[in-house]
Parts: C-alpha cells; structure tokens; sequence
C-alpha cells in the first residue's frame, strides 16, 4: 500500500515540556487513521506538525512528498483540516462562509456537491452562532473539504456532540473516505475508534504505544478477561492473584484483566471450590477498545 504520510523519530517540546517523544509512524492512502490517547498525550501536537501549523524539534516528516514546515503553500492545496475549534464570525450565515472559504482557492471548489452532502441545504441562511453543535461540525467539515483534499485532518470531530450527533459525523466521515479521501483523526472516544478507524495509534505521554487495527489491539493481552458473579469473593483475593492486571467490580460482578485466562480461571475454580464458594455467569471475554486504552493508562501512571 502506499505511505502518503512518514513520521520518523519526531520529538517536540514547550519548553521543559515535551509533547511528543521519538514517534514513529506511517499512514496509507485511502485509509482512516486513528490517533488516541487521554487529554495532553501529545495528539493535537502530533496532528499540528503534520498540518505544517507547529515545527518539529527533532524527526522528519513527510507528507504526500512535502516537508510540511517548509513546503506549507503547497501542502495547503493537498490537505483540509478540522480543528477541534474553528473560529467564523457568529453572524456570518453558513452560505456566507462557504462562499467566503470557496474564495481561497484559485481552481474551482465543490461547494455545492458538499453542500447536498452533507445536508446543509437548510441551514444556508442560518446564522453560525445558532447553529448547534452538530450542525457546526458539519459546517466546519464542509469548508475543510471544499477543495476536495487528498487528505483531512480531523481534530476530535465528534467532540461536545450527543450520541446520535457523533454516529451521524462517522457516517459523513466514512462517506469521505469512500469518494477517496484519506483521513487523519484525533479521539478520546474510544468507541469512535473502533468503530471509524482502519488502524489505530495508542499514545501516551507523547510516545506510540500500541499501533494496530482495532481488531487486532484487541488481541492484547491487556485486553484479555475474565467476568463471573459471586457474592463470597473479595476485590482483594482476586487482585493478588499472579499476573493480574486489573479488577473491576460493581457489586457482586467481577471484570479481571489478565495475561493467561486460563490459568486464572483455574486459580479462581481452585478457590472456589476448596472453600464452597459459588460462582455465576462466568466468561471468557476480550474486553474493548476502552478497556484497553484504560488499562495502557493505568500502566503509564505506575510507570
């Protein structure tokens, strides 16, 4: 597959702060790739290097071929960008920011494709600043597209929205990437990344920790685990069991997280049995994506 973005050993600090740490990556054309990781992990740092708005301390980046610290001009007619806040004036109708944004390029936008797209046809003569927050991320993803990009640059596209709201922005997003486009994203929701993204890089405190497709990161051990009912079993038996990662519990059900379930599941059996206990609904399971990014978090902070 072709690479049309190349990130090698990229480092960048604000001041004593380093944002991001020796990241190393590639994206696919065609493809939606997925940057996660908490609040401050370094994602809108990464997304900003690569749109050409930040510079690199350390690495080099590539994208379709251009060096976007030095070649921004000509990056600018490649790529659309999102940002997680796009400031237009609140007055300003939704036609008279199409037609404003149209205005920035010498060739000819798909304005009016976009428009029917993505359903904006009835807010034209709408205000922004009455406009809720479903319809301004549709505004705001339609002028990032006027250009039709080879490459859109999502920053938390569903962020602040409702559920109905955020599935309605994946549906347009995958539309995008059906006509062609290959799309970046940014999240914190995790469930977004599962459901969007081809492949997904897991950040932490600035470096790359899992890099995968949400299936396969699912075949981690981290997201291996074992859920049962029992009213006699304690929090702190279970967690000190060998090779527990973590233990969820609400009430009387139990989530452990594992390396070897079977194993676990023979301890817990064992338990049980030598000391008449009852176990109910007991289950292999792989947790999701969320659990995984969860217990990635967990790992950072006791590292």
């Amino acid at each position: 597959m072709e690479q049309v973005i190349t990130v090698k050993n990229l480092s960048k600090s604000f001041g004593a702060t380093q944002a991001v740490k020796d990241l190393s990556f590639s994206v696919y054309r065609g493809e939606i790739f997925g940057i996660i990781g908490p609040n401050g992990a370094g994602k809108t740092t990464t997304l900003e290097i690569l749109e050409g708005v930040s510079k690199p301390n350390e690495g080099e980046v590539d994208v379709m071929g251009l060096v976007p610290s030095r070649q921004l001009s000509e990056l600018n007619k490649k790529i659309g960008v999102q940002f997680q806040a796009t400031s237009i004036q609140k007055k300003m109708k939704v036609k008279e920011a199409l037609d404003l944004f149209s205005s920035f390029y010498k060739k000819s936008t798909q304005k009016k494709y976009f428009i029917e797209l993505l359903g904006l046809n009835e807010k034209l003569n709408v205000r922004f600043e009455d406009l809720s927050g479903g319809w301004k991320q549709r505004v705001t993803l339609a002028l990032a597209t006027l250009h039709e990009p080879e490459i859109l640059f999502l920053d938390e596209p569903s962020m602040g929205l409702d559920p109905s709201a955020r599935r309605e922005m994946w549906s347009l997003i995958q539309l995008l990437r059906d006509r062609g486009c290959t799309i970046v994203v940014t999240t914190h929701y995790m469930e977004e990344a599962e459901q969007l993204c081809d492949r997904v890089a897991m950040i932490y405190s600035g470096q790359l920790k899992a890099l995968n497709t949400p299936k396969e990161l699912l075949n981690d051990s981290a997201a291996r685990c074992l859920v049962f009912e029992s009213e006699a079993l304690t929090y702190e038996y279970l967690i000190s069991l060998p090779n527990i990662d973590r233990v969820e519990q609400k009430g009387n059900v139990f989530k452990i997280f594992c390396e070897d379930q079977q194993t676990t599941a023979y301890y817990i059996f064992s338990y049980c049995h030598e000391n008449n206990i009852a176990l109910t609904n007991f289950t292999f399971e792989k947790g999701s994506l969320d659990d995984l990014f969860v217990q990635y978090l967990e790992k950072e902070k006791i590292g």
